[in-house]
């Protein structure tokens, strides 16, 4: 009975264990470990600010006082460690540091960089390398929040625009449609069975970045065919129905081509401009303690 009862509780607690950790994958990474990450980034930022304003000297702290350089060294070090994001996520890690805490890190110290980087610089800007290094920096987290936004909010929009269905479903729909719209069309006249034709041969993702991001197709084939398609006989008015079917089902599919574009074209510009700024902060270090 002991031994039952013993295994009794330990499933109860493996169960409570699994229950919270379930609970907790619900949980945003910006709410991650109730805010864990926000407050020490607050608490950074604070530090930063106090330590700033109580200093009695002059000139004021910049970037060639001790101030500056211990400023410096914390703003270097939270770079180099926040652009190793991209490296784990190839991990899986499911303990204190798993993909959702380090990303909750990585907004929260990057936006205390804010507070850090200007303080570091002593609200001294000139045309040099090191407010190049700055600005970069500031774009960064410019678009870092963008990113968090996007990423925030879109999916929510992406799940709505599918209705429930994978890509590889609206695709068969579409071709579901294009087989009723290939036999409809057999007895129409030659210049409105050639739109249909054209219709049917245009590729379903055609058009760039832009046509994506903007969801604006002007050459749409199926948009050109209902505008050319007579309605006079009963064939025409079934032709026109399955091409309007075929029109809200490309939406529906560049809907969702536009939401993944907003999502992803973002890090076309965050990891480049993070490398620049890399490179940036590599020659700002080098000459700091060049003239040092």
């Amino acid at each position: 009975m002991a031994t039952k009862a013993g295994a009794k509780a330990g499933g109860t607690g493996r169960f409570s264990q699994d229950e919270k950790r379930r609970d907790s994958d619900h949980v945003s990474f910006l709410k991650h470990r109730g805010f864990r990450w926000l407050w020490i980034a607050l608490t950074l930022s604070a530090a930063s600010i106090a330590g700033y304003v109580l200093i009695d000297q002059e000139p004021r702290p910049n970037g060639g006082t001790w101030y500056g350089y211990t400023l410096g060294t914390i703003g270097v070090l939270l770079i180099l460690w926040l652009s190793l994001l991209g490296v784990r996520k190839r991990r899986i890690n499911p303990g204190a540091w798993s993909l959702k805490a380090w990303t909750s890190a990585h907004v929260y110290l990057g936006l205390s960089l804010v507070v850090v980087g200007t303080l570091h610089t002593g609200f001294q800007i000139g045309w040099n390398v090191h407010t190049l290094a700055y600005v970069l920096m500031l774009l960064v987290i410019a678009t870092g929040i963008y990113g968090v936004v996007v990423y925030a909010t879109l999916p929510q929009s992406l799940s709505a625009n599918r209705k429930e269905m994978t890509r590889a479903q609206m695709l068969d729909a579409l071709t579901a449609i294009d087989r009723q719209l290939e036999s409809a069309a057999q007895p129409l006249g030659r210049a409105e069975a050639d739109l249909v034709i054209d219709a049917l041969g245009q590729d379903v993702f055609y058009g760039g970045p832009i046509a994506r991001l903007t969801a604006s197709y002007p050459g749409c084939a199926t948009s050109r065919a209902l505008r050319g398609m007579g309605s006079g006989s009963d064939e025409a008015a079934r032709v026109v129905a399955l091409l309007e079917r075929r029109r809200d089902q490309l939406a529906q599919i560049r809907g969702a081509l536009r939401i993944r574009a907003m999502l992803e074209i973002w890090l076309f510009i965050h990891i480049p401009l993070t490398i620049a700024l890399i490179a940036a902060l590599t020659a700002h270090v080098i000459s700091v303690f060049y003239y040092w």
